[in-house]
């Protein structure tokens, strides 16, 4: 008995020796700490969850802004001379609480409109509405930029939302908190996600959203199609597959009457996709971020 409680203090003494060589300065790769924490986790030092975080934090000080951000094409913005009539369809159909204020086109980003600030006009109607008295200053951050830092901005402003410009300062589209945070903690659930244990929500006569697990078996049941379950058990599967990598938010590919988009990824699978039938079936096409 006592030789075991001695072998589990030399094992545990041990595990610390390496993790202390690592905060002090050895080993210098991150490879190898990811090793030892992957290790500790297998001694049950550390749970999977904190083990998946972890490993997300330090991969977050690697990734920049371009890798998670929402394509130009793919914004919900309002214009500048909308009227509240028009603005509010749009806030209502999107369930979003920011929106990008454009001018002539999606180039000129001139602030950023929070739903909650449109309440007033709605508790008092006779106060004549004006979205340049209601718009935020926007923030215009480079595609470049390391989500670690944009993240320790935004926490230090308090502003959820910036507008991402590329080399050229044109508009190349838009990120918010809860972006870099799902690279962190995974999908961040919300009252306009799909509902735990639903995998397909229609949204309207033609358009869907499913969920990238939603089993074929139950997709084929549910549109009539005769996908294949052999290779793949997942629609998200299938759709990787007809990529042939591993796609962005915003990329989308055709197959047959089929218009699969991906809405959320991250570097190691898709989670969710918006699903738009065509009335006639095309050859798969595959387009990039803010493709038609």
């Amino acid at each position: 008995m006592s030789e075991d409680r001695s072998s589990n203090g030399s094992t545990q003494r041990n595990w610390f020796e390496r993790i202390s060589q690592v905060l002090l300065g050895e080993p210098k790769d991150r490879e190898q700490l990811v090793e030892l924490l992957r290790d500790a986790q297998a001694r049950n030092l550390l749970d999977a969850d904190a083990l998946a975080m972890i490993e997300s934090i330090l991969q977050v000080s690697e990734m920049q802004v371009r890798d998670i951000m929402i394509p130009r094409a793919q914004m919900v913005v309002v214009r500048r001379d909308a009227s509240l009539e028009e603005i509010l369809p749009t806030i209502i159909d999107s369930g979003h609480s920011r929106f990008p204020v454009i001018g002539e086109n999606r180039d000129e980003v001139v602030g950023i409109l929070l739903a909650k600030d449109l309440l007033r006009y709605r508790i008092q109607p006779e106060e004549a509405f004006s979205i340049r008295d209601s718009m935020r200053p926007v923030v215009f951050i480079p595609e470049s930029k390391r989500l670690n830092v944009l993240l320790k901005e935004f926490r230090l402003s308090r502003n959820h939302i910036a507008v991402v410009v590329d080399e050229y300062g044109g508009v190349a589209g838009m990120v918010t908190i809860e972006d870099v945070l799902e690279q962190i903690v995974g999908e961040i659930a919300d009252e306009h996600d799909i509902e735990e244990g639903v995998f397909i929500l229609q949204r309207s006569e033609t358009s869907y959203m499913v969920k990238a697990l939603t089993p074929i078996e139950d997709f084929n049941e549910y549109f009539g199609t005769d996908f294949s379950d052999e290779e793949f058990d997942t629609v998200g599967g299938l759709v990787a597959h007809e990529f042939g990598h591993l796609p962005k938010r915003g990329e989308s590919v055709v197959m047959g009457r089929f218009v699969f988009k991906v809405t959320r990824a991250d570097n190691r699978r898709i989670h969710l996709l918006a699903l738009d039938i065509r009335e006639e079936a095309d050859t798969p096409v595959m387009t990039g971020p803010g493709g038609a």
